[in-house]
């Protein structure tokens, strides 16, 4: 039996993931959490094989999350499970020790063969995804800037290349619109941008988001 952590603030995406899951025979729900310490004190308390983490999490995000609990538990399998596209997250949170990375609109089996993967010691990547991390590990002296920035900075620069205000940030991410505006001033550093339209723009030519910007397409 693989008993399984569900880490999402979502409790309708808890409440469908436990349905599919629970159809199963060789899964067992033990535990679930709406944020990050949540889930470290259901950690604490009781065994778990697998944990599927989100990563907007209020608070803490997942990025931070999976920090944590590489530190307390180094080998425990962790499986990503975001809305954020590929292009955005997966390498970041496999470098910080995920055992894989799937979109939550991901298929039920597809999901379980994950689960089952991770649980045997393996990880498990889309083919998409191996095709980046293989380029990533060919180039893995010419580090982008964007791959220095903190877990935290990383978000806000995310949304920051959706065109999103400090205040709408700030809502998003339950930071306070200065906290954002710190944060803005070390991203604009540490990547070597301006304004938000250079920031946005070198987030388009990264291929990290897509989109039009200052007349420019990718």
């Amino acid at each position: 039996m693989i008993r399984l952590a569900l880490c999402d603030d979502h409790a309708l995406v808890r409440a469908g993931l436990v349905q599919i899951l629970a159809t199963r025979k060789d899964f067992q729900i033990v535990g679930e959490a709406a944020d990050g310490p949540a889930l470290i004190t259901l950690l604490r308390g009781q065994p778990v094989d697998v944990v599927l983490l989100d990563i907007a999490l209020p608070g803490r995000d997942g990025l931070e999350v999976l920090q944590q609990m590489r530190l307390e538990w180094p080998l425990l399998p962790v499986l990503v499970l975001s809305t954020y596209p590929e292009k955005q997250y997966a390498l970041r949170c496999l470098r910080l020790g995920a055992g894989g990375y799937l979109n939550k609109s991901v298929d039920p089996d597809t999901l379980a063969s994950a689960i089952r993967k991770l649980h045997a010691g393996g990880s498990y990547v889309s083919a998409a995804l191996a095709e980046t991390l293989a380029t990533a590990l060919r180039r893995h002296d010419e580090r982008a800037a964007h791959e220095l920035l903190s877990a935290r900075e990383y978000q806000v620069f995310l949304q920051i290349a959706g065109g999103r205000s400090a205040a709408q940030i700030a809502t998003q991410l339950h930071l306070s619109p200065n906290t954002v505006n710190t944060y803005r001033a070390r991203i604009m550093d540490k990547i070597g941008t301006r304004n938000d339209v250079e920031t946005a723009l070198y987030a388009v030519r990264h291929q990290i988001v897509s989109g039009t910007v200052a007349g420019e397409t990718v």
